[in-house]
């Protein structure tokens, strides 16, 4: 498993822009898979979009894509979601996770998760 740490969250207007970060502090993200996803109260945590080790995989759920962008800086140990045009339904909890490989993920089955960082998108 791996400590993953999320930022970037906090309050939007609607319409606009954001850019979660997902690290881990002490140890190397490069060789996992890594994914997004958010849940609401009441609800099932989603998946978003995951990336492959490389980053040249990467996959997302029909809520965000077209919209949202996932990759990661290996050098950097890092990954990101930006998810642009949002509306108030993108108000979630957000969560990154980790896996072996990107199946895993979108089984929703990751070996780690973050914390969760609350986005909350204002109309």
């Amino acid at each position: 498993q791996v400590q993953l740490i999320e930022s970037g969250g906090g309050l939007v207007q609607a319409g606009g822009s954001l850019r979660l970060s997902c690290t881990s502090s002490g140890q190397t993200i490069n060789d996992y898979a890594m994914g997004w996803f958010r849940q609401v109260p009441g609800k099932e945590r989603d998946i978003l979009a995951c990336i492959g080790t490389s980053g040249r995989y990467t996959y997302y759920a029909d809520s965000v894509r077209g919209r949202s962008t996932i990759s990661r800086d290996n050098d950097k140990n890092t990954v990101y979601l930006r998810i642009d045009s949002l509306t108030v339904e993108d108000t979630a909890a957000y969560y990154c996770a980790a896996a072996g490989n990107t199946i895993m993920l979108r089984a929703g089955q990751p070996d780690s998760w973050g914390q969760g960082t609350q986005v909350t998108v204002s109309s």
